[in-house]
């Protein structure tokens, strides 16, 4: 079905894709300015969230392909990145600057506030433009007029994602407020059958998002902005990080890596006998 005739030409890719670009810098160079008085980049994990939200109604309000579409997309992206911002700004308040960040301050010096705007606030801001390709494409495309098979399991496989990202962070809150399980390692719920079901969670909600955007004319190739995620969740900023010093603030937390898979959920395995091969 082809869009009926409008006044002023059709908005093309280009479009969408300068504006979203545009909204991103706007969005990451003033939260960059807000942390500079606070001395806290934290900030920044709170903004990764609502910048996809900016992105997606950008993309709503510029784009001018099938309205349900554009619509679906952007309340996709919104329960996503609204319900994440939240969480982190729960958990994070009154904490103080993460020690990730804290340690690239000491590493820095006097130079922090500028190498911070580059490497964490604008390096942050392009990947997430990269990773929103789905929804931006998807706001222009005129065709399909439906969302058709695909459509309809990625609205499944994201809200799979939307469950475990957020059945997991409650569980693990929950877990994290009682103090009899301090220092302790969480494998209950979710957690028995994946160490990461939050991020495990991201990778299916984005993945969904592009099958959505899949049937358009030039959907297929915005398979980059699912692969992007996966490729920092499962290789870099994702497990590789948070598991790299954990075994050592967590006892136990080595033989919870034998028996539980790191990602992709799946059955605990039998735990290894003392003394025995791993």
């Amino acid at each position: 079905m082809h869009r009926p005739p409008t006044y002023g030409a059709p908005v093309d890719y280009v479009e969408v894709f300068a504006a979203c670009a545009a909204a991103v810098a706007v969005l990451m160079v003033g939260t960059w300015l807000v942390s500079l008085p606070l001395r806290n980049v934290s900030i920044v994990d709170i903004v990764w969230g609502l910048g996809f939200v900016v992105i997606a109604w950008v993309a709503y309000l510029v784009g001018d392909g099938v309205a349900a579409r554009r619509l679906l997309l952007a309340v996709m992206v919104s329960l996503w990145g609204l319900r994440l911002a939240g969480y982190l700004l729960w958990r994070n308040a009154g904490h103080g600057e993460d020690y990730r960040y804290q340690a690239m301050r000491k590493k820095a010096g006097p130079s922090f506030a500028v190498r911070s705007l580059v490497t964490v606030f604008a390096l942050q801001g392009v990947i997430m433009w990269v990773v929103s390709l789905p929804v931006q494409v998807g706001a222009v495309a005129d065709e399909p007029s439906s969302i058709g098979v695909l459509g309809v399991l990625g609205v499944a496989l994201w809200a799979v994602g939307l469950f475990f990202e957020a059945i997991g962070d409650l569980q693990l809150a929950r877990f994290k407020a009682d103090p009899a399980n301090a220092g302790q390692v969480m494998d209950r719920g979710l957690w028995r059958y994946t160490r990461h079901p939050n991020y495990f969670g991201d990778f299916c909600v984005w993945w969904g998002i592009w099958l959505v955007t899949v049937p358009t004319v030039v959907g297929l190739a915005a398979v980059v902005g699912p692969i992007v995620m996966s490729f920092f969740l499962i290789k870099v900023s994702g497990v590789p990080m948070l598991e790299r010093t954990i075994g050592k603030r967590r006892p136990g937390y080595d033989e919870y890596v034998r028996r539980t898979n790191a990602f992709f959920p799946g059955p605990p395995k039998a735990a290894a006998p003392p003394g025995g091969a791993a």
